[in-house]
């Protein structure tokens, strides 16, 4: 089971009396998961290039891998991720109304 539970998730900090479903929640944490998973490819890929092009290294590929992204699985980082805020969960109707605006 992951820590945070969804129920603490599902806790609205910009309009307290408006939580998030479960729902929401799950979708915004496989969002950033492959957001995440996105993140580790392209780091990756970079890595091999580097370990390519200089063939005098000796370092592996895993090193030159964010440490979070290497070694966390992709869900449980973006369930972190959520909790601590550095994504956050905008609900549709909040992004079409400010679509709207400009």
């Amino acid at each position: 089971m992951l820590h945070p539970t969804s129920i603490e998730l599902s806790e609205n900090k910009e309009k307290k009396d408006q939580p998030f479903n479960r729902y929401e929640v799950a979708l915004a944490a496989a969002k950033t998961a492959r957001d995440l998973t996105d993140q580790y490819v392209e780091q990756r890929e970079k890595a091999e290039e580097t370990i390519a092009a200089s063939k005098d290294t000796d370092r592996p590929v895993n090193t030159l891998i964010d440490d979070d992204l290497r070694d966390v699985k992709a869900v449980q980082l973006a369930v972190e991720k959520l909790r601590d805020g550095e994504y956050v969960i905008v609900r549709k109707e909040e992004e079409d109304n400010e679509a709207s605006d400009k």
